[in-house]
């Protein structure tokens, strides 16, 4: 049983008091029914929880991942790690796949000062002093999220919000569905700015790897 403590926050320019519940950090957690899904978690919390289902931290709270990746999910998955991998030969970038951490510090980069931490399909890293024996501390300079049923409103909204204020470059949403590929960069204001919607027949590039180039007929294929 995991007990919690509460944290009140009062906003001086509305006079406005929120309560926020946190979980108490040395509780051990071995079975995904006993988190408390209303609570907020920090990343120290997140290493001690022992269950065999995946999830994410946002912001403080858990996100329930998809169940096992559909095969064409897969397939995609490993074919775009193949492209990366290839250009990436030699080269200072590195790429990993899902089951990865990537934490993203709002506050300091202590465990226990963390509450963001989530594991894209793939992301691209070319500052390799971010990298660490946990997987990735900050914001990776590409991100690939691959829509599956369960995760498409968690990737078309959440994800983006927080990857666009965690200054991700750029983040990629790949569609099987639609055969489609939505390339996020950051525009003059530093904000995401979406481009033509790419699909079958089509080539990605990117600014961050010149010379990359993505083809998604091959990408796609069956």
């Amino acid at each position: 049983m995991t007990a919690f403590f509460y944290i009140f926050d009062i906003q001086p320019e509305s006079y406005t008091l929120t309560m926020k519940k946190y979980a108490l950090p040395e509780f051990v957690v071995d079975h995904f029914s006993d988190l408390d899904l209303s609570a907020h978690y920090t990343y120290a919390q997140y290493l001690k929880w022992k269950f065999e289902e995946r999830v994410e931290l946002i912001k403080g709270k858990v996100f329930s991942m998809s169940l096992a990746p559909s095969r064409m999910h897969q397939k995609i998955s490993q074919s775009i790690n193949h492209y990366f991998l290839n250009f990436l030969l030699g080269k200072t970038c590195e790429v990993y796949t899902a089951p990865f951490d990537v934490r993203l510090p709002d506050k300091g980069p202590l465990d226990e000062d963390i509450v963001t931490v989530v594991q894209p399909d793939l992301c691209v890293i070319c500052d390799l002093s971010k990298l660490d024996e946990k997987g990735c501390l900050g914001a990776p300079d590409i991100v690939v999220e691959i829509l599956s049923a369960g995760n498409n409103r968690k990737e078309l909204k959440d994800k983006y919000e927080l990857y666009e204020s965690a200054g991700i470059r750029e983040y990629w949403i790949v569609s099987p569905e639609n055969k489609s590929l939505l390339q996020y960069i950051r525009n003059r204001e530093d904000k995401f700015e979406g481009l033509r919607i790419k699909t079958v027949g089509d080539v990605v590039n990117t600014d961050v790897l010149p010379r990359f180039s993505l083809n998604l007929s091959k990408i796609f294929s069956e």
